[in-house]
Order: C-alpha cells, then sequence, then structure tokens
C-alpha cells in the first residue's frame, strides 16, 4: 500500500508543479509582459514623427525587392485614417469595413459576429486597421516593379472601381489599372458568407514585347496582440508550405532575433494567427513562390509575413490570371475544416493550434460540439463527454480501484511483516514483493489509469483555452464565458461584499467545489501512516484549489465533475470487491478530538 501510495505522491507532485509554474512563474510573467507592451505602445506614441504617411517612395524598397518597414510616422485615428482615401465597402452576414483603393489593400474589417466583451452591447471585434493607426494590421498584394514593366500594382497605386458598388457575398468587385506600359491589370474580389476572400488578377500585355511579373502577397501587422501569449497556445507567424505539409511556426520574439526565409514551394499557405483570429494568404498553387516572416525596425516597427513568387512571363497579345485567397476572421473549427476541403489548402486545420495531443484534442473537441448541438449549452456538452471519457477510461479504472481495493485487504499483513522485519528496508521490500506475488497483486496498477489520464486532462485545457467555441460561452448562472476563470470570489462573499479583491484571492465557487471534491476523493482511502504524507494528502486539495481559481472555469468544471463521477465509481467497485470505503471514518476522524499524550 505503501509504494502504491508513493506513485500516486509522485504523479500528484509532477501535477503541481506544472500548475505551480503557470501560478507563480506565467501569470506574473503575463502581467508584467502586459505592462511593458503598454508601456512601450505608450512611448512609442509620444516618439512618433510628424512626416507624411507611406509615401510611395518612402514604403517600397530598392526595385526587386518586396515592400518592408513603414516609414516613421504619425499615427491617426482609425477614423482619420479610413477618411484618407476612397474604398469601397464590404458588407456580410460576418464581415463589415472597405477595401481601400490605394494599393487595394485589405485593411478594415471588423468581425461582426463577435464582441470584446461577454455584453452583446459591446463594440464588436476589429480584425484590420490603415497602417497608420497605432495598431495597424492589414494584407496587401500586389507586384515587384521592374524597368522592363514599368508601374505595376503596389503599396501606393491608385486602383479604379470598374464595376461593383459593394462588396458582399452575392456581388463581387472589380478594379483596374493601366501602367504607363500599357499594361492593364484587372483585379476581382469575392468573398463567401464567412471570412475567405478570394482575389483573381488577370494582367493583359498589349505590348509588342514579352512582360515578366513578379507577385508578392503580405500581411503586416505594426504590434504583437494586446494580451501576451502563454505556453499554452502559439501565437505569431505560422504556415505550412510545400510537399512535406510541415507545420512551420514561429513566435514573435523570434523573429525579433532573426528573419525566418522558408524552402521554395508551390503549395501550402502562411500567415499572421492570434488565438481566436488569423489571417492567411494562400498563393497560386501552381507558381512556385518563397515565404519569408520578417520584423522590421525602421520607423515604425512591424511583423510581416510575405510571399515572392517566381517570374511569370506574359507574350505580346496575350493574358494571365492569377488567383490568392485570403482568410481573414475567426478561427472556427468547422469553417476553418470545410476551407481545407473545399479549397484543397493543405493542412489548413492547423491553424487551429491543437497542441502535443492533437490526436485527443481534436476528437474530444468534436464529441463537445456534437452535444453542444443537441443541448445548447457547452457547460453541459462537458459534462456529458466527462461521463463519455470516463465510460471509455472505465475497464481499467476498474483495475485501478479493484488493486486498491486489494491492496486493502492484504494491509493487516503489510502491518505484520512491517513489524517482522523492522528497520531492514531491503528485507521488507522482498517480503511485499512475495506477499503481492502470493495474492496476484500489481502494486502499481493503479497508477496507469491515472497516467493515462493526465493528456486527456491537458487536452481538454487546451480545447478550453484555445478554441473560440469556448470563448463567452455561458454556462449556468454566473459563469457566462467558460474560458474564463470563475469571477466570484471567496474573500468578498462572492459579491455580497461592496469590494473588489486582488487577483490571486479570486478563489470563485467552482473552485470551492472542485476542492471539496477532490478532498473527498482523496478521503476515501485510509490515512497514510506516514507523516508527510499525511500532510500533503491534506493539504494537497486546498493548494489545488487555489491553482486551479485562475484556470478557465470550463476546466474547474470538468474537474469537479470528474471527482464526482470518481468517488461514485470507486465506491461501487469498492464495495464490490469487498473493501471498506473509508470515507466517513475519515471525516468522523477530523471532528474526534484525539486522547491526550501521557505524561
Amino acid at each position: 500500500m505503501e509504494k502504491n501510495r508513493n506513485y500516486f505522491i509522485a504523479i500528484a507532485l509532477s501535477v503541481l508543479i506544472v500548475f505551480a509554474w503557470q501560478f507563480l512563474y506565467m501569470n506574473p510573467r503575463m502581467e508584467a509582459q502586459q505592462r511593458a507592451e503598454e508601456a512601450r505602445r505608450a512611448l512609442q506614441g509620444e516618439a512618433a514623427q510628424t512626416t507624411s504617411p507611406e509615401s510611395p517612395g518612402a514604403q517600397s524598397t530598392p526595385t526587386g525587392n518586396l515592400p518592408g518597414a513603414n516609414p516613421a510616422q504619425t499615427t491617426v485615428t482609425r477614423d482619420q485614417a479610413l477618411a484618407k482615401t476612397p474604398r469601397v465597402q464590404i458588407e456580410t452576414p460576418a464581415l463589415i469595413g472597405s477595401i481601400n483603393l490605394t494599393g487595394a489593400r485589405f485593411d478594415d474589417l471588423k468581425l461582426r459576429e463577435y464582441h470584446e466583451t461577454v455584453d452583446d452591447s459591446s463594440p464588436i471585434i476589429t480584425l484590420f486597421s490603415p497602417s497608420d493607426t497605432r495598431d495597424g494590421y492589414f494584407t496587401e498584394l500586389g507586384y515587384i516593379p521592374n524597368e522592363a514593366i514599368g508601374t505595376v500594382p503596389g503599396t501606393s497605386t491608385q486602383w479604379t472601381l470598374a464595376s461593383g458598388d459593394k462588396l458582399t457575398q452575392q456581388t463581387p468587385v472589380t478594379l483596374s489599372f493601366t501602367n504607363d506600359k500599357g499594361i492593364t491589370f484587372t483585379r476581382t474580389i469575392s468573398v463567401d458568407d464567412h471570412y475567405m476572400l478570394t482575389v483573381t488578377d488577370k494582367v493583359d500585355n498589349k505590348t509588342a514585347a514579352p512582360v515578366a511579373l513578379t507577385p508578392y502577397g503580405r500581411v503586416i501587422r505594426n504590434n504583437k496582440p494586446a494580451t501576451p501569449s502563454v505556453w499554452v497556445i502559439h501565437e505569431g507567424f505560422i504556415g505550412v508550405m510545400g510537399e512535406s505539409g510541415r507545420l512551420s511556426e514561429h513566435t514573435y520574439s523570434n523573429i525579433e532575433e532573426e528573419q525566418y526565409t522558408n524552402e521554395k514551394a508551390t503549395t501550402g499557405w502562411f500567415g499572421i494567427t492570434d488565438k481566436y483570429w488569423a489571417a492567411t494568404i494562400v498563393p497560386p498553387q501552381t507558381l512556385p513562390y518563397v515565404t519569408r516572416f520578417s520584423h522590421f525596425t525602421g520607423g515604425q516597427a512591424s511583423y510581416q509575413a510575405d510571399y515572392k513568387g517566381d517570374d511569370l512571363t506574359i507574350q505580346p497579345g496575350q493574358s494571365t490570371e492569377l488567383k490568392n485567397l485570403v482568410f481573414a476572421g475567426a478561427k472556427e473549427v468547422p469553417l476553418v475544416s470545410r476551407y481545407e476541403t473545399d479549397y484543397s489548402i493543405p493542412q489548413f486545420n492547423r491553424l487551429i493550434d491543437w497542441g502535443w495531443f492533437y490526436f485527443i484534442t481534436k476528437p474530444m473537441f468534436q464529441l463537445m460540439d456534437f452535444f453542444f448541438r443537441h443541448v445548447g449549452n457547452f457547460g453541459v456538452a462537458i459534462l456529458l463527454t466527462t461521463v463519455v471519457v470516463k465510460a471509455l477510461f472505465f475497464p481499467l479504472a476498474n483495475k485501478q480501484y479493484a488493486s486498491m481495493a486489494n491492496m486493502k485487504r492484504v494491509q493487516p499483513k503489510l502491518e505484520e511483516l512491517k513489524a517482522k522485519h523492522g528497520d531492514d528496508r531491503m528485507a521488507m521490500q522482498q517480503a511485499m514483493m512475495a506477499l503481492y506475488k502470493e495474492e496476484k497483486i500489481n502494486p502499481i496498477a493503479g497508477c496507469w489509469p491515472v497516467l493515462l489520464q493526465i493528456p486527456v486532462f491537458f487536452a481538454l485545457y487546451k480545447v478550453i483555452y484555445v478554441t473560440i467555441e469556448m470563448r463567452h460561452a455561458p454556462f449556468f448562472g454566473w459563469i457566462q464565458d467558460l474560458s474564463a476563470p470563475d469571477p466570484t470570489s471567496l474573500f468578498n462573499l462572492f459579491g455580497l461584499l461592496p469590494y473588489d479583491v486582488p487577483h490571486f484571492l479570486l478563489i470563485g465557487v467552482w473552485p470551492l467545489v472542485m476542492g471539496i471534491t477532490m478532498f473527498l476523493q482523496m478521503r476515501m482511502n485510509p490515512t497514510p501512516p506516514d507523516p508527510t504524507q499525511a500532510m500533503i494528502f491534506t493539504w494537497m486539495p486546498v493548494v489545488f484549489t487555489f491553482m486551479l481559481a485562475s484556470f478557465p472555469a470550463g476546466l474547474v468544471i470538468y474537474w469537479a465533475w470528474n471527482n464526482t463521477l470518481s468517488i461514485t465509481q470507486q465506491a461501487l467497485i469498492m464495495k464490490r470487491h469487498g473493501a471498506k470505503i473509508e470515507l466517513f471514518s475519515n471525516l468522523k476522524g477530523l471532528f474526534r478530538r484525539k486522547p491526550a499524550a501521557s505524561k
């Protein structure tokens, strides 16, 4: 029994270390990063110089290179920036915004179905903003100039609206531009009912000589996300380029230290991803291209993911077409999977960070989503998913509790061996192994189910933390966002007292329920005779209550419900094996006065 208990202590301590890392290191680090980011933005706003924003010469780099760093410039408000240039409106069930006719940029997009807070009257999410705003973020497609072809569409090109007056899912718009050499560029832009924009360029060479075009596309943003990233999710540069289908992920800090250039490819996609939103480009899948992730510090600092295609030759009197796809929106799981299939985008589902245990995480989300479609509440879906997981692990759990019951059954014999061998540990170990063999008991059989369930726990944590479906998903009562911590606190009597408490004292109702169920589950077994083990088992529910208080409420609800099911399951199995259930005896022992020590 003691050896079995040691294994449990080792497992519990391992989990404890992970949570301690999150609670004691990551949370303070995230808060410090957020304060530093706010200070950096304030300093950047004060230090910005007053120059004309994005003059053609300043924005473009030398001939043959992609556009890169923005010059030092005065940042203006978003409304001021939008009013400075002619635009074509965008309006779909999911998007609202406009296309900037200067450069044909997508630099004004808001997500109509998502709000900044759980309050539906709060502002909707702003994804793209013009480059001369503090939070500039946009996507641009164009061509790299050369002397033979003359002026080509790029950063400062003034496009003309040829047809259509508003981009909707039923009505595409067409833009046109004819350069000084007589080459005509016609750009048709369409959008579906969600977040996929299709940009088709037709280039007519009406000159007497062949011309070579070098296409490019870029996603660029001025600042990192306002909320610092955490270890459980990737935010930054992302892509799958080439036949290998290998996912390429780079954080902002990685690219600040060193630019990344991918090998030439003919398939794939790339872009910039946040926790819930992303902006990506799918280049023409027949034209070889090279992708690059960069950080520019000249003028206004910015982060850029771009591609540069091979030269495309157009003979005199001929024309060619290039099609780019631009995804700009929320990373909804069914939608991203549908785009992967409908547009044949390789590994596009990896845009959602399923993590190392993706083979568990994604099926678990699909199971939860299945229940959600039937019950309409993700909190209830979590409870039902927990029941299914418990059912799948029932054979292992049955062995676990059967092993524990057998260990209790031979406990008197173990005590006899301890009294017989005293401090002779070697003899004691040999006698214990002989007893286990005689009784056909595997002392570590009870540990394997716990070890196997740890990946399931982290997979569920990933699902709740990463998927946008969990964002602002309510449960019942005061839980209006399963992806956020329980907002109540014991230390202001759950809101009855009129003051706020520090973040580390936000011990809500559900963390308390989880702590109580964990305490009851541990009291199902006899109190360890070793004082150190007894202390660990006594204080562990308290420590976990404080640590899980900062975790998403959905995860805490799962843990509390899982503990409740485990208590019921353990009681039934132990009763069937004739083992004593120690819960009530242990609870009585807590309130029983110990006899005074004899003098």
